[in-house]
């Protein structure tokens, strides 16, 4: 038996412990303290990954699993204590230093060169080249064809795909193969969030992977936020609280309102409390609309009522909500909000109309990540900020303080870098924006993604509070427990369609699920016959 390393909690010394085989230690950490200015990320972790076991690492946003992450990867270097490699203290000073000890890490948000395909983005760096210049072209072919083939991604991943045409499910994939395949065998592969794009195919492959992987005698560490996930692939867990390790356990004796307890110090058993406070004023009305992507959408949502919007990847969800944002060009139909059509292809004047979006890749779509906190607040305002060309600062601090304030956004100031922030956090600050314009008709893609059973809840608190305010909300999410959680009514997207539409109280998984495979089970069905 191998005993977790103690730490300090807010009840003082905690010791959990791990009652599996005792593999060798690989990779660990050993008094890791770190602190940015006078915000302690991190504080006395110590804490070891061994050698074929899969390490789930779970807390809150905030809680520190990024920083430690980010240590393993030597992005950050601790203010104090060591990472250990083989049971040694290492020094590494940067990322091709963690790369050369054998720590790989394959990142929620992968970064993709956008010009070039998917086997050319996997080897970047080491291309298989002919005459000292050239890229061979057939090794690169024979190199991706077989990698694909040993990782189990063959058909899942075009290896001729360009970098800018990929999804956020693809894009994980390359970062993956990248971590892989590189020349270095990996000691330890950490995987943060790798599934809240992939599909459940994708998944399954992963999975599979990972299993693989442990099977080889590498330290596997898997951050996720998927309850399900953590039970079905970890050997133990490992629980940060508030920069602290609170302890480690066996997966296999942890119950899941244990572990959130662990997570967040309290009990989140009521997690969806919001009262039903939907109206019959008609806010978003949509008819007949068709895009590239979508097509004879019919929509309406009322003042104080939460849709809910289901469906398989590929279904046109996130491709509705664009088009209603005025992202995408329309052929027909319409859309009016409170009466008044909304133009199409026209975001700006959409958001003056009434109507917000926060997207499902906020990195990529919703904030600007070097800027502060302030600035992402104020970006849909500054319409009420300005006196003729200036900006009334005071007046922008303000707004952007009492948004912070009221969504509990964690940080040392609003000045503070949005690339800083934790995922949870991040989220906030895209509500913010919106709660800032007071929008009529809020649509929210995604907006757990990636975050943590105690922010998901403080999520779910401020959409309960926006529909109590009068709001149409248009909730688009993966996870149905979250949709039967939120929703007035859900509506279940297929291959572009509307394939039904279901009230709370006719919606249940199984409802939900059959409307949105309707046309995949009729083509089976016909095959069938």
């Amino acid at each position: 038996m191998t005993r977790a390393p103690n730490s300090n909690s807010e009840s003082g010394r905690y010791s959990g412990e791990y009652d599996g085989a005792p593999p060798s230690e690989a990779v660990g950490v050993a008094g890791v303290t770190k602190r940015f200015g006078a915000v302690q990320a991190l504080e006395s972790v110590s804490l070891d990954f061994p050698a074929g076991r899969v390490t789930a690492l779970m807390g809150e946003n905030g809680a520190g699993k990024s920083t430690l992450l980010k240590i393993l990867t030597g992005d950050h270097q601790p203010t104090e204590g060591h990472v250990l490699v083989e049971g040694k203290p290492v020094t590494l000073a940067s990322p091709a230093d963690a790369r050369a000890a054998g720590i790989r890490i394959i990142p929620q948000e992968p970064e993709i060169i956008p010009h070039i395909s998917v086997a050319e983005n996997v080897y970047a760096g080491a291309l298989p080249r002919k005459a000292g210049r050239l890229l061979d072209r057939a090794a690169l072919r024979r190199r991706i064809e077989d990698d694909l083939e040993r990782l189990g991604f063959a058909g899942v991943l075009d290896p001729d795909l360009i970098g800018s045409r990929l999804t956020p499910a693809q894009r994980q994939l390359v970062e993956i193969m990248r971590a892989l395949t590189g020349s270095t065998s990996p000691r330890l592969i950490a995987f943060d969030e790798p599934t809240s794009s992939l599909s459940e195919h994708e998944v399954d492959a992963l999975f599979a992977l990972i299993r693989r992987l442990r099977a080889q005698g590498i330290a596997v560490v898997y951050v996720s936020h998927r309850m399900q996930e953590i039970f079905q692939l970890a050997d133990r867990i490992a629980v940060l609280r508030d920069g602290g390790l609170v302890g480690v356990h066996q997966a296999s004796t942890t119950g899941e309102g244990e572990l959130v307890r662990l997570m967040v110090g309290r009990d989140l058993s009521s997690m969806f409390v919001r009262q039903r406070v939907a109206t019959d004023r008609l806010v978003l009305d949509v008819k007949n609309l068709t895009t590239d992507h979508v097509t004879d959408i019919d929509l309406q949502v009322h003042a104080g009522e939460v849709v809910g919007l289901a469906g398989l990847i590929g279904a046109g969800r996130s491709e509705l909500a664009l088009a209603l944002a005025g992202d995408q060009r329309v052929h027909s139909g319409t859309m009016t909000l409170n009466g008044v059509a909304l133009p199409s292809g026209k975001p700006g004047a959409v958001i003056r109309a009434g109507l917000g979006l926060a997207p499902e890749e906020r990195k990529a779509q919703a904030l600007f990540l070097q800027q502060s906190i302030r600035d992402n607040t104020s970006l849909v305002v500054m319409d009420r900020l300005r006196r003729f060309r200036f900006v009334k600062r005071a007046a922008e601090r303000a707004l952007a303080q009492k948004y912070a304030d009221r969504l509990r956004v964690r940080t040392p100031s609003i000045n503070h870098e949005v690339r800083k922030l934790s995922g949870g956090n991040q989220q906030k600050v895209v509500l913010a924006r919106w709660l800032a314009r007071k929008p009529k008709v809020l649509i929210l893609d995604e907006p757990t993604r990636g975050i943590d059973v105690g922010a998901k809840a403080e999520i779910y608190q401020i959409i309960a509070e926006l529909a109590a305010e009068g709001v149409a909300l248009l909730v688009i999410s993966s996870e149905l427990p979250e949709l039967l959680g939120l929703a007035d009514r859900v509506v279940v997207m297929q291959g572009g369609r509307i394939t039904g539409e279901l009230t709370h109280d006719e919606a249940t998984e199984e409802s939900i699920l059959a409307l949105a495979m309707a046309d995949d089970i009729a083509g089976a069905s016909g095959a069938t016959s």
